[in-house]
Parts: structure tokens; C-alpha cells; sequence
């Protein structure tokens, strides 16, 4: 059995149990289910995670319209885009790894990285106040602005012909992974920074979906059952990203080629910015209220 079999191996080993300890507890707690509507939670997770399947991410998107519209409260928005994206985002890793090459070393290294950032974070997380989550996501989507605007303006480097690390890059890369594998579980996406780090180190930019699309799937699979026991998030808007965002990923995977990707990317550079001057707004005023 080949290295990265293993990977898809212990990737199913830990979705499988999550999916079961998640879906039975959001069925337990159906009667208490938030009054926001399932059409617009449907759409939400169906559109964001198509966008996630292209690699553009899709928490900044649902934290958007979570957050515009008040579909899901802020203290739980962490714990509801974690857990709610697991599912589709395994999908995407289990597709990624099969149509991508990239050495069994890095792959493996930085999707093994990441969980264990993310079971570190998840439980700090999940006990932080309202106003810590927010100036927290406020950061986090700033710090992913800034990247995404660097590669926007041609600042990062393009990347190389490597399909792998050894030797010190793969050291820093796996030291990354790490360290956003904890930065996801604030709501900061995976996917910016782990291109912009496999860019850097010369890799083909191909070969950061399967990387970033497996760590993300390792890293949510292990630490989102710890938002679920601390009932810090939203059933009915997990339930709603899961089962419609799995159905948005095929369609982006196998149909959705010709999307203009560049201009996409603007937009939700745009929308990173916008969303966390929300929460800072929202952060001020829960300071200004409990004062």
C-alpha cells in the first residue's frame, strides 16, 4: 500500500466517524433549529463551495452573507463553517489526490500538519467570547487580504516546476501548515495562504489543490467534533453547507472550467476586506455594550 493510499485511508477514517458524531447530533437538536430560512442556506453552501472546489476558498464568502443577512450568529460562525464544510471539502481532497501528482512526502507531511494545528485551536476557539471571535476573524481575513492582494498585484512569486519539497522548504512548509491549521479554526481559510506558500517555494502552482484541499479536510475532520461538543455552532446551517455544498463540488471539479478564476479572486479579495471591517464594527459595538 503506497503512501498516499494511506492518506486517503486515514482521511476516510476520521470524515466517517465526524459525519456520523455531527449529523446524529444535529438531528438531536432539529427542534431547536435556527428560524433562517433553508433555501438561502442551501444556496449559500452550494455556490461557496463550488467556489472552494476552484480553489478561490469559500469562508470568506459565508461569512458574508452570514454575516449580512444574520443567517448565524457570530460567536458560532467559526464552529458552523468548520463543521458544516468538512464533508465537501473531503470530497474535494479525495478528487484532487487522484488528478494531480505531488510527491507522498509533502503531501503527506503538510496534510498531517495541519489537524494538528487545528485540535490545538479548535478548543481555545470554541470558549472564546463573542467579541474575541470576531476581532479574531477581523485579523484573520485581513492577513488573507493582503496575501491574496499581493498575488493579485504580481508581489509573490509565480511559483516553479517542483511537484515536491525536501530539505528546509519542506521543513517551513509543514511549519505553515501548522500554524493555519490553528488560524482555521478563527474562520481564516486554508487555501490563500497555502498557495501563496507553495508559490513561494517554487512548487507548480497545481499542486497546492490537492495539498491545501487535503490538510483543510484533515485539519476540519479533526478539530471540528470539538465545536460540535461545545454546542458552539449552528446545526441547521451545517447541515445546509454539508449536504448542498458536497452537491456544489462535482459541478465545479467536472463543469465549471471556463469561469474567469482572475476576476473572481477580486471579488472576493473585496469581500474578505469588507467582512472584516465588519466584525471589527460588531467588535466595538459588543465592547461598547458590555461597558
Amino acid at each position: 500500500m503506497g503512501i498516499t493510499t494511506g492518506l486517503r485511508i486515514l482521511l476516510a477514517g476520521l470524515v466517517l466517524p465526524f459525519g456520523t458524531y455531527f449529523l446524529t447530533d444535529a438531528w438531536k437538536s432539529r427542534r431547536g433549529f435556527s428560524p433562517t430560512p433553508w433555501p438561502g442556506l442551501a444556496v449559500t453552501g452550494f455556490i461557496t463551495n463550488m467556489l472552494d472546489a476552484l480553489g478561490i476558498g469559500s469562508f470568506a464568502q459565508q461569512a458574508a452573507v452570514f454575516k449580512t443577512f444574520k443567517m448565524v450568529d457570530d460567536r458560532v460562525l467559526p464552529g458552523t463553517m468548520n463543521v458544516g464544510n468538512t464533508i465537501p471539502t473531503a470530497t474535494q481532497a479525495f478528487i484532487f489526490m487522484a488528478v494531480v501528482a505531488v510527491k507522498p512526502l509533502t503531501l503527506v507531511s503538510m496534510s498531517l500538519a495541519a489537524p494538528v494545528g487545528a485540535v490545538l485551536g479548535a478548543g481555545v476557539v470554541a470558549r472564546m467570547s463573542r467579541r474575541r471571535v470576531q476581532i479574531g476573524l477581523g485579523f484573520g481575513l485581513l492577513a488573507v487580504a493582503a496575501i491574496m492582494l499581493a498575488d493579485r498585484l504580481r508581489w509573490l512569486p509565480v511559483g516553479g516546476e517542483a511537484i515536491g519539497l525536501t530539505g528546509w522548504k519542506l521543513a517551513v512548509a509543514v511549519a505553515v501548515s501548522f500554524v493555519f491549521g490553528a488560524l482555521q479554526t478563527i474562520g481564516v481559510g486554508f487555501y490563500a495562504p497555502c498557495m501563496a506558500t507553495i508559490f513561494a517555494l517554487g512548487m507548480h502552482p497545481q499542486t497546492a489543490f490537492p495539498i491545501m484541499m487535503t490538510a483543510t479536510a484533515m485539519l476540519m475532520a479533526a478539530g471540528s467534533a470539538r465545536f460540535v461538543k461545545e454546542k458552539a455552532y449552528d446545526p441547521k446551517a451545517a447541515v445546509a453547507l454539508t449536504l448542498f455544498g458536497t452537491l456544489g463540488v462535482p459541478v465545479a471539479a467536472y463543469v465549471v472550467k471556463s469561469l474567469p478564476l482572475d476576476a473572481l479572486k477580486w471579488v472576493v479579495l473585496a469581500v474578505l476586506i469588507y467582512t472584516a471591517a465588519m466584525m471589527f464594527l460588531s467588535a466595538r459595538g459588543s465592547r461598547e455594550a458590555s461597558s
